[in-house]
């Protein structure tokens, strides 16, 4: 199969040729909102944006080999430090923010593996995975939250404690010489958003996906058909983290810090929730809920509201309740049956 047969594969949204008419119109649309907004604006859309791969981590990771995990936000913190601390003590080096970016996405990568290791090839059972992930995040928070002081100084940068680590470097492209901001950072967010949406739905529609959703469907049957079931849930997870991982990155390259409360219980809550309310088992339906979520929280967070966390625990309390496949992927189905009935009429 090409890679146009395998985007538009079966295990997720958008499974009809005609369905490219509503991708590359959700893809204009994003690229034409900074057109109708400032530069201010715009790197405001950007922080929705670069959430995007986070959630379809835990897309990956929960909606189709079956695994929750609330350590998603460990890995996007990680990044975040990585990033921060090797950018941060490269600046003389020419591009040195490419090497921050491999880096971050590495150490991310290495840190699930080594978790991967014990969780899979111990065969820890899937219920517990969750307790112990969450428990791995809240330790590393405790951990980054009582490193201030000029002892947590690795080459230039201080890891800063609870206040969280400073002045981490902007993105910046060989051939401009101002950091990107604004406009330019939003497409850059973009192109790295949008590349790995289409590198992952390629992926899910392969048959290394049938793989995974096979463990996931039933995990013994697939072992009995001669699939090392450990070896491809530790290749998920350790993907998954490198997904977490470039929100993280793009985070610090948009806020130029990073706080140890970013990888604490609420933050290691919400990419679940913004699963749960898409519909776990679609990237289109979790890339949607995320950017919608996150735009709800941020609205009201930056007007003072309180209540935005309430609001969004509300929110996926419903979901769960009266949507049990997620409200995106619920309205999606509801609406592709009311267009096959007026077909038929």
């Amino acid at each position: 199969m090409g890679p146009l047969q395998l985007f538009l594969g079966e295990r997720d949204l958008g499974k009809q040729k005609s369905s490219l008419i509503f991708f590359l119109a959700y893809l204009v649309s994003l690229s034409i909102v900074p057109m109708v907004m400032g530069d201010y604006e715009a790197m405001n859309f950007a922080y929705f944006l670069l959430n995007v791969p986070l959630g379809l981590s835990v897309t990956l990771v929960w909606g189709y080999c079956g695994i929750l995990s609330f350590g998603q936000i460990a890995f996007f913190g990680v990044a975040g430090y990585a990033y921060g601390i090797i950018a941060g003590n490269l600046t003389q080096l020419p591009a040195y923010e490419f090497i921050g970016i491999g880096g971050g996405i590495l150490s991310s990568m290495l840190l699930a593996s080594i978790l991967a290791y014990f969780l899979f090839f111990a065969r820890v059972e899937n219920w517990i995975i969750p307790v112990l992930t969450l428990v791995f995040t809240l330790l590393l928070e405790t951990f980054l939250a009582q490193t201030a002081g000029y002892q947590w100084k690795i080459g230039n940068v201080l890891l800063g404690g609870y206040n969280g680590m400073t002045g981490i470097p902007s993105m910046r492209l060989p051939w401009i010489d101002d950091p990107l901001y604004g406009y330019s950072f939003y497409y850059y967010v973009l192109t790295f958003v949008a590349l790995v949406f289409v590198a992952l739905r390629i992926f899910i529609n392969s048959k290394y996906g049938s793989i995974i959703v096979a463990i996931r469907e039933d995990s013994l049957r697939t072992e009995v058909l001669g699939y090392d079931i450990r070896k491809w849930q530790f290749f998920v997870f350790v993907l998954a983290a490198a997904l977490a991982s470039v929100s993280g990155i793009l985070y610090v390259q948009w806020g130029n810090y990073i706080t140890p409360s970013q990888l604490g219980l609420v933050a290691a809550a919400q990419p679940v929730i913004w699963a749960a309310i898409g519909g776990r088992s679609s990237l289109l339906a979790v890339s949607l809920s995320t950017i919608g979520m996150t735009w709800f929280s941020f609205t009201l967070s930056t007007q003072g509201n309180q209540l935005s966390l309430i609001f969004i625990g509300a929110a996926a309390v419903a979901s769960i309740m009266l949507f049990r496949d997620g409200i995106v992927l619920t309205l999606w189905n509801n609406v592709g049956k009311l267009g096959k009935l007026f077909e038929k009429k």
